[in-house]
């Protein structure tokens, strides 16, 4: 059976990750973060000094908290499929995926990164306020399909830290410490791979949610603490937290689940419609396949679509009414905004009507009751430096 059991027991009443007395130890401002105690910046940069910083060279974030899982048996693609909107199948060895756990109403209950780990195996991460709503869900639909005979294993990853470099100058400290006399260059945006990092096991992902490059690394939790402390010992990387994580990803136009992503909203009106393998739109087999797929196409009714906006003003920040600027009328709401520090405007995402969502339309958005010019606008806000060799 799932179980949840990833957290060390204290007397906080929240989860601790591996590395909850190194934080400490280097200054971290500790808070409540989807029931762990989690660092949201560190005492010898602010926030913006930190995002700048990542920017520019790398910063080591600890994700120990997300939710890190096996799956096994022969049926285990057939099995993840029948919850996920990705064609996993046709996953290289060593590759990974971005898609979504759908609900029978289409809606996204939760956002996941697929990898196929080896030729037998799947390491699935997923985010940490959903570990417990993901694992039920899971359970669920596992017992029935093991039921019907079905051949598959979904183990919660309960002695494995996870901490992610990101960064320009993250690839280069990796390097090091991998020995490498390539510089990497083979290892690209979405691969993953088993490696030795100065003698230390772990299972690295080149990937990560700042939209710089870098990678996240699987580590047992008794060499986390090692592995940080070396990282650190090159000068071009320094800790971050929670806050600088927020913006960079905003900056990125990547999601927040539970804030631009939820289970009333599907991945089409997410703006998610590239993570629907062509396999999986022709043949479906995914939970609200009919409603997710009949608004795929030319002609289809989607009610809304997520977009992102620069911002004339005040920050737009979350919960903040989105307005057609021809009648004053609600039209959607922000989800996620803030001062961009790398344009020095804000910006903001959100959903709106369908039909208001093209780039270069005017809006406005009304912010602490006053009216405020908006633009809609692609995104990524500030261009992703994805290493693809």
């Amino acid at each position: 059976m799932l179980a949840l059991k990833r957290g060390f027991a204290t007397a906080s009443k929240f989860s601790r990750t591996s590395l909850y007395d190194f934080h400490v130890r280097n200054g971290g401002k500790m808070v409540e973060f989807a029931g762990w105690d989690m660092p949201v910046q560190y005492s010898d940069l602010g926030v913006l000094a930190s995002h700048e910083w990542t920017r520019k060279n790398a910063s080591l974030f600890d994700v120990s908290h997300m939710l890190q899982t096996s799956w096994v048996g022969k049926d285990r693609i057939k099995f993840i499929e029948s919850l996920v909107v990705a064609d996993v199948d046709a996953l290289p060895v060593g590759s990974s995926t971005l898609s979504v756990f759908t609900n029978d109403n289409g809606g996204i209950i939760d956002d996941t990164v697929i990898n196929k780990r080896s030729a037998d195996s799947l390491y699935v991460v997923s985010n940490a306020g959903c570990a417990e709503k993901d694992l039920k869900h899971i359970r669920s639909r596992l017992a029935d399909f093991q039921n019907k005979g079905g051949d598959v294993d979904v183990k919660v990853i309960e002695d494995m830290s996870l901490v992610a470099i990101q960064g320009p100058k993250a690839v280069g400290i990796i390097s090091a410490l991998a020995g490498s006399k390539n510089g990497l260059s083979d290892f690209k945006f979405m691969s993953a791979r088993h490696m030795e990092l100065k003698g230390i096991p772990v299972y690295i992902s080149r990937c990560g949610y700042t939209g710089e490059d870098g990678f996240e690394i699987s580590v047992p939790h008794t060499e986390a603490v090692n592995l940080s402390n070396l990282i650190l010992e090159n000068p071009d990387a320094k800790l971050a937290g929670l806050a600088v994580r927020d913006s960079l990803r905003l900056e990125a136009g990547l999601c927040l689940y539970g804030h631009d992503l939820d289970e009333t909203i599907t991945p089409v009106e997410g703006a998610l419609t590239w993570t629907i393998g062509q396999r999986r739109r022709a043949e479906g087999g995914f939970p609200g396949s009919a409603k997710i797929l009949s608004q795929i196409g030319k002609g289809a009714i989607v009610p809304r679509r997520r977009i992102g906006l620069l911002v004339q003003g005040a920050p737009a920040r979350e919960h903040v009414e989105i307005l057609n600027p021809a009648d004053g009328s609600v039209i959607g709401n922000v989800t996620s905004g803030c001062p961009s520090p790398v344009l020095k405007k804000n910006v903001a995402m959100g959903y709106v009507q369908n039909g208001f969502h093209k780039a270069g339309t005017e809006l406005q958005v009304r912010v602490r009751g006053k009216v405020q010019k908006a633009v809609v606008t692609k995104m990524p806000f500030v261009e992703h430096q994805y290493y693809r060799g």
